[in-house]
């Protein structure tokens, strides 16, 4: 069994975050949308990381592939219905 000292505290929140975002869509808390959206907002700080975040480009780029593939996994696993587009 691994320590818990042993385990980054970044990899322990990304876990529980995960944990957290798959429970609430299984439970219908947030939509497929919901998630999108969430998606999409982090895809947006990623692109202003520079005049916004107190972090690397690096990180927010990171992130925005976690998120991701969060949404195809939450999408294949529980499906629900894509958000609306607006042209």
């Amino acid at each position: 069994m691994i320590e818990n000292s042993e385990v980054d505290s970044g990899d322990k929140a990304m876990i529980l975050l995960q944990s957290l975002i798959c429970y609430l869509r299984e439970k219908n808390v947030l939509s497929r949308a919901d998630i999108e959206e969430l998606r999409d907002r982090v895809e947006a700080r990623m692109a202003a990381s520079e005049t916004s975040l107190p972090c690397t480009a690096a990180i927010a780029s990171a992130a925005a592939t976690e998120m991701r593939e969060l949404d195809d996994y939450c999408g294949k696993a529980y499906g629900g219905k894509h958000r609306r587009r607006m042209n």
